[in-house]
């Protein structure tokens, strides 16, 4: 049973604009038309779509899903290549838990500052809880390394 683009997208729990973006990105082949126009996609076309759904909920990008999807059309079990950015997104996302407990560790250091600073009667320009502050990401940037408000 083919389906319309509003249908498919409904049924694998997608907008019709991601499903849109993912054919012209070529994670799915170019759809049939019917004479008005009309793309249909398949049962197939369906599954597909779930799959780059749920890839997409593992925190994977849609490049790297078309690489498995490809790999899968030539032929090969893409399983191996899946594992592999599984395994990348873990690191990533450890590195972020990391950064974060430590930005946490550094808000906690200041916030606990402050309270002295105010016990103390001490005056800022600004706010002493920011002026006072430093860490090892304020030396990097220092060092010329690139930090995230650097852009």
């Amino acid at each position: 049973m083919d389906m319309t683009v509003g249908t498919a997208a409904r049924a694998a729990g997608v907008s019709a604009k991601a499903v849109r973006l993912w054919e012209s990105k070529g994670l799915l082949p170019p759809a049939e038309r019917t004479e008005a126009g009309y793309r249909l996609f398949t049962e197939d076309d369906l599954g597909v779509l779930r799959f780059i759904r749920q890839a997409k909920a593992l925190g994977l990008q849609l490049t790297e899903i078309k690489d498995i999807l490809d790999l899968q059309r030539e032929g090969s079990v893409p399983c191996a290549r899946v594992t592999e950015l599984l395994d990348a997104r873990i690191t990533e996302i450890d590195r972020t838990v990391a950064d974060l407990r430590q930005l946490r560790r550094s808000l906690a250091t200041v916030r606990r500052s402050a309270r002295d600073s105010q016990r103390r009667g001490e005056h800022a320009v600004v706010c002493r809880l920011i002026e006072n502050h430093t860490d090892s990401e304020d030396q990097q940037g220092a060092a010329g390394e690139k930090t995230p408000d650097a852009d």
